[in-house]
């Protein structure tokens, strides 16, 4: 039986804050209006199962523990998110992959599609340094 720690409910809890985040965001949909992708994001022991639309994310949900089906995987630790969302990260938890670099992330299944539209999902999942600036002012 997997034991939920305060920080996993926390990291979980600001994901499902990302499509209000981003439906706010125009530019970065510009930026996503290419991309129909249904993948795996969020924190390693409860990552969501993201359907993303012409940029825009249509679904969201806890990943069930059935194999469900995604193109691509990108979890990390909660450690890294918390890091990550910093409004200014230290070096080496400042970007996606040097947070796999670290093996505090890991980047699994289809890369193409992540790679395609990396600076999409660099500031998609960067959406929540907004929320930790509104809290450090």
């Amino acid at each position: 039986m997997m034991v939920v720690q305060p920080d996993d409910l926390s990291i979980a809890s600001t994901f499902e804050k990302l499509p209000i985040l981003l439906d706010s965001d125009s530019a970065l949909l510009r930026t996503g209006r290419l991309l129909n992708v249904d993948c795996l994001l969020g924190p390693s022991d409860l990552p969501f199962l993201v359907r993303i639309r012409a940029g825009h994310i249509t679904e969201m949900s806890a990943a069930p523990k059935t194999m469900p089906s995604w193109r691509f995987g990108y979890t990390a630790s909660p450690q890294a998110w918390i890091e990550y969302w910093r409004p200014e990260p230290k070096p080496g938890w400042h970007d996606l992959l040097a947070l796999t670099k670290r093996g505090e992330a890991h980047l699994a299944g289809d890369l193409h599609p992540f790679m395609t539209h990396l600076q999409y999902f660099k500031d998609l999942l960067a959406l929540p340094r907004s929320l930790a600036s509104d809290k450090s002012a």
